[in-house]
């Protein structure tokens, strides 16, 4: 796969999706940030406003992606906007990273863990590096399955994940990239 024939999406927000875009641009990769009105980005290359049908396309009950995710979501229009934005993330990009925290239920913390749920149900290939466990992660098989080090091999993927990157989080979107295209 050449770096310039591939697709990042992302959400442009700090943390992980800043890195996974500025790794983007360092290797010639075409990034696509979608957001909203009101939505504050942390990075704006090539960012996609995404108009109110749009949004209406991605939406899904607050019920449900509560269940999904074993954890409540509570109706307010920015938690909702934000999950809308995640499902075009996934609906675009056909491999999926993320950086963050699997939980005990094979969720992943925080909103990210929607884009992960989203990958599960689309039957997108899936990787997750936990920053607490230091390593990569493939949902395979209906498991989390320890993996070494992942390459994008689709022409478009996601990148998202945690606001609160470390060092070893930042080190694996770098490598991620360094194998996939060439350091």
């Amino acid at each position: 796969m050449k770096a310039e024939e591939c697709t990042l999406y992302h959400g442009g927000l700090k943390g992980a999706e800043t890195a996974f875009g500025e790794m983007a641009e360092k290797y010639n990769v075409e990034e696509v940030i979608f957001t909203f009105e009101g939505h504050r980005l942390n990075r704006d290359r090539n960012a996609v406003s995404l108009s109110e049908e749009d949004l209406q396309r991605g939406d899904i009950s607050m019920e449900i992606a509560s269940r999904m995710m074993n954890r409540t979501y509570y109706e307010t229009e920015k938690i909702r906007r934000v999950l809308q934005a995640i499902f075009h993330m996934v609906n675009k990009g056909h491999q999926v990273f993320v950086i963050g925290t699997i939980l005990d239920d094979n969720s992943v913390k925080g909103g990210t863990g929607w884009a992960v749920e989203l990958a599960k149900l689309f039957n997108r290939p899936l990787h997750v590096y936990d920053q607490n466990r230091q390593g990569w992660f493939g949902w395979k098989d209906e498991s989390w399955q320890a993996e070494d080090r992942p390459k994008i091999a689709f022409d478009t993927y996601v990148g998202s994940g945690t606001r609160y990157l470390s060092d070893e989080g930042k080190e694996a979107i770098e490598q991620l990239y360094a194998d996939s295209f060439g350091a």
